[in-house]
């Protein structure tokens, strides 16, 4: 093999820096897509290491980032995640949070992100923020909030959360081994004083001061599917037990009927008209009510109200099958014109039920079975795969194949909380690794049918592969060419003759500019012994720069990269990378500023 470098040491180590620097830089100037910039850092790292082959350099160790347990760890939580949102198994928490004070729509946001600061402090943050996106999305959605103004303030709280015990990251617990092993040992609640502060002061900056300047990607993504307004006539009929039986009319309206139009109220041979005054809801009551598709499908799945039903009138089980939702077109000679709508006739014969009729010129106050069909009309149709395929084959109807949609059966929503309570007990548990627990609840998620391979596959994010991937390949040539120690070694000794407390504050700052581009989980293991040893050298207590090390690990706000629950809310929030540059930078300002001024304080370390 021909070297094309003499010197294997210095050489290999300088163009790994530089490799990095031009990485980042590209990321953060966004020149080209962040994928093809990860992929040619870890080519060119690749092509150093081949030229080079004193600097330990080896392609394939270059390459392990795409199998390495972390990578693994937040692809499988990331397909858990969609299980939820999927199964739409958290709906219950956003529906009542989406409830709450509708007047002020930030104030349930704000509680939530208070939530899910708290808990992390006692359960690793990792699987709260994989908990709290999805109820978080649902809730933004429903307040017509911007994902991106909250989903990155959510990572943040919880990384905030976690550095006021020992339980709160897996950095806490790596860094507190580490120094164990050199005599160290850190409690449960050694640096709980100073991580409450520095997670009140950037808290309130989270909160309050984040969402103003956090950018709105979604505006620029490139299509979406076109929503239909309008409105489809259809009939409620309360079966016994259905909870809208005893809604009373309030000023007019029905209180648990607000996204619909209710055209009438039949009891009987008698029709209540609007507006409705003191109507009691009662069992056996017909509603006809006119609503958008997404108001119905939204009762189609909470209500189950809409059933399918045989050519006897039974009640036709959907089973573990997702339902999908079409809307099709009755065109000019179809034989439906001029037939009324029945219901049990039409899933006999097609395994399909008619869910709501579309008629642009007026809108009647018939129930289903007494409208007869005009050419023109709309039919809101849903059935299993098999029955939309036949379908597309009658020449009565014309399926709009734009309007396609999945609607998962409601059953599924508790088999996916279970399977997600159990993946989150064994995690905290400990009796497994945190990446077996995760990739077996990601197999459970889509063995038991909460979502299918398809649905799994687009929970993968392609930018946060690559980024693992080359963010770890680059950590990997630091390591093997010096360059983590030279950088180390370098400050420590730049920080030496200073006083003990601005030590500290100094090594907290070095730990936390190094942890947004190197792993955090690295950082700490890295800097742990440098920071006993330096204590050492200066005749002071190691636990005061253990935990600036721990702490500076966590402070990893500045990028994606930086830790795995930004590369969760990355996809999520429709981030790039210098998103997290420009929301991140001045929260990993304000924590060390906190730190310096509370740390050495409450360790009586002097300045």
């Amino acid at each position: 093999m021909i070297e094309f470098f003499s010197d294997s040491g210095t050489m290999a180590m300088g163009l790994v820096f530089a490799v990095i620097v031009l990485t980042m830089m590209f990321y953060a100037m966004e020149w080209a897509p962040i994928e093809l910039v990860s992929l040619g850092a870890i080519v060119a790292l690749m092509l150093i290491g081949a030229s080079m082959p004193a600097s330990g350099m080896e392609p394939a160790q270059l390459l392990q980032g795409f199998s390495n347990p972390a990578l693994i760890t937040i692809l499988a939580l990331l397909v858990i995640g969609q299980g939820l949102i999927q199964t739409e198994a958290l709906s219950s928490l956003a529906e009542y949070l989406g409830r709450l004070w509708p007047r002020y729509p930030v104030l349930v946001v704000i509680l939530l992100l208070i939530i899910a600061g708290v808990a992390s402090s006692v359960v690793n943050n990792t699987p709260v923020v994989v908990v709290f996106i999805p109820v978080l999305a649902s809730v933004l959605k429903n307040r017509k909030i911007p994902s991106a103004r909250y989903m990155m303030p959510l990572s943040h709280i919880t990384i905030l959360g976690g550095m006021m015990t020992l339980l709160g990251s897996s950095t806490n617990l790596l860094a507190a081994g580490a120094a164990q092993e050199a005599g160290v040992k850190i409690e449960f609640f050694s640096f709980a004083i100073p991580g409450l502060a520095m997670a009140l002061a950037g808290g309130v900056y989270v909160l309050f001061v984040a969402p103003l300047f956090t950018p709105d990607n979604q505006k620029g993504q490139p299509f979406k599917k076109p929503v239909r307004s309008t409105q489809f006539l259809t009939e409620i009929r309360l079966t016994p037990g259905h909870p809208l039986i005893g809604d009373k009319t309030v000023a007019g309206m029905f209180p648990n009927l607000t996204s619909f139009t209710v055209r009438s109220v039949r009891r009987g041979n008698e029709d209540f008209l609007p507006p409705f005054e003191d109507i009691v809801l009662q069992e056996g009551d017909t509603l006809i009510i006119a609503a958008t598709r997404n108001a119905l499908t939204d009762a189609l799945k909470s209500w189950k109200t809409f059933e399918r039903k045989g050519e006897n009138g039974q009640v036709m089980a959907d089973g573990d099958e997702p339902i999908l939702l079409y809307e099709a077109l009755v065109p000019p000679g179809s034989r439906l014109v001029n037939n009324v709508i029945d219901q049990s006739g039409f899933a006999a014969l097609n395994d399909c039920t008619i869910l709501g009729i579309e008629r642009r010129s007026r809108m009647p106050r018939q129930p289903l079975s007494q409208i007869r069909l005009e050419a023109g009309d709309v039919l809101l149709i849903y059935g299993n795969r098999n029955a939309i395929a036949r379908l597309r084959g009658l020449r009565d109807l014309l399926v709009m194949e734009w309007s396609g949609r999945e609607v998962q059966p409601h059953g599924r929503a508790l088999r996916a909380q279970l399977i997600f309570a159990a993946t989150i007990a064994v995690i905290i548990s400990g009796m497994v690794p945190m990446m077996v627990a995760a990739v077996t609840g990601a197999f459970l998620m889509i063995g038991g049918g909460c979502l299918n391979v398809r649905q799994a596959a687009r929970a993968i994010d392609r930018k946060i592969v690559m980024l693992v991937a080359s963010s770890i390949a680059m950590a990997f040539s630091m390591s093997v060419t010096g360059g983590d120690d030279y950088l180390a070694q370098a400050a420590i000794e730049s920080l030496g003759e200073v006083s003990p407390g601005i030590l500290m504050s100094g090594m907290f700052l070095l730990v936390a500019v190094l942890t947004n581009f190197m792993s955090n989980n690295a950082t700490a293991i890295l800097f742990t012994p440098i920071a006993i040893a330096t204590a050492a050298k200066i005749g002071m207590d190691p636990m005061p720069l253990v935990i600036s090390v721990i702490l500076g690990a966590n402070a990893s706000f500045a990028t994606p990269i930086g830790y795995q629950t930004n590369l969760l809310v990355m996809g999520a929030g429709h981030y790039r990378f210098r998103d997290f540059i420009l929301v991140g930078s001045p929260l990993v300002i304000i924590v060390w500023v906190v730190f310096s001024i509370v740390a050495p304080w409450y360790y009586g370390v002097p300045f």
